[in-house]
């Protein structure tokens, strides 16, 4: 089983006293990097949550959005600060003395005056509210761990495919090597024959270009590694875990391979095949990208 850096999970949770509702979202990305957004009253969770998060993945960038919803009473409480109402009173009734001007003081507008009336929130049992909290978290992490395995499934296939193409293509040019060996011999007698005409065309020196020419051409090295490379990669797939760095190193070989096998063509149906090889290695390589 493989995973994909991408994919959503929401969780909800909702009883008579609250509400709470985390998503969270991933996208590829070299290491785990974790960004969290909390209401205010929550804020001292974030390193828990960060936590959590690792249970469940190992990889991708994930923004996770909490919201939280408070429905039960006397979570806020009033305090009437009454030193200081008293302390405004006195320089507000020495005020119409020095400015001459009428007293209209009233309760109304020395509780308006700032800090006299002033709203706290009670205290909350933190470790209640974080097994509440960290019960819908893990809800939301099982969900994304979810899609990310659908998703790491239907790119698992596509890989396999591609890498079942690419071994029909160095089969291909494993059986068409030997053959442009034989046309060139072909090609070369023809060629001395037409110079030479009626003089004796000597096989030794013919052997010989032709053994100069099979080696500079020949791909047998590296079509084995190759494959092997393939194999290879089609058994990490199929073993799963997090995998995305270790196949990506195989994808580096395989191209090294394919990048050979074309700067020796010295046949155009084997260069074809070589370029083919070339596209679908890249093709894999953005794919790789996107697993854990």
């Amino acid at each position: 089983m493989i995973k994909s850096m991408t994919g959503f999970g929401r969780c909800e949770a909702a009883d008579e006293n609250r509400k709470i509702t985390v998503e969270m979202k991933s996208v590829n990305h070299r290491y785990l990097e974790v960004g969290v957004k909390l209401p205010r009253k929550l804020g001292f969770f974030e390193t828990s949550i960060r936590g959590v998060l690792k249970d469940y993945l190992q990889r991708g960038k994930v923004d996770v959005f909490v919201t939280y919803e408070d429905y039960s009473e006397g979570t806020v409480s009033v305090k009437y600060n009454r030193d200081l109402a008293k302390e405004y009173l006195t320089y507000l009734n020495e005020m119409p003395d020095d400015l001459g001007v009428r007293n209209d003081i009233s309760v109304m507008s020395v509780s308006r005056l700032p800090d006299v009336f002033v709203l706290e929130e009670q205290s909350v049992d933190e470790d209640e509210l974080w097994a509440y909290v960290e019960k819908v978290v893990r809800g939301a992490a099982e969900r994304i761990v979810e899609t990310r395995i659908a998703e790491g499934d239907r790119l698992c296939a596509d890989i396999i495919a591609k890498l079942d193409y690419m071994l029909e293509n160095v089969a291909y040019i494993e059986k068409r090597s030997p053959e442009t060996v034989e046309e060139y011999r072909s090609k070369l007698r023809a060629k001395l024959d037409e110079v030479l005409s009626d003089t004796q065309v000597d096989e030794n020196r013919i052997a010989t270009e032709v053994v100069i020419y099979a080696d500079k051409i020949c791909v047998d090295e590296e079509t084995v590694r190759l494959k092997s490379h393939i194999e290879h990669m089609k058994e990490t797939l199929l073993a799963g875990g997090a995998i995305g760095r270790k196949l990506d190193f195989i994808a580096q070989e395989m191209n090294r391979e394919a990048n050979t096998i074309l700067s020796k063509a010295g046949d155009l149906d084997i260069s074809n095949k070589a370029i083919e090889l070339k596209t679908d290695i890249e093709k894999v390589r953005e794919q790789i990208q996107n697993i854990e």
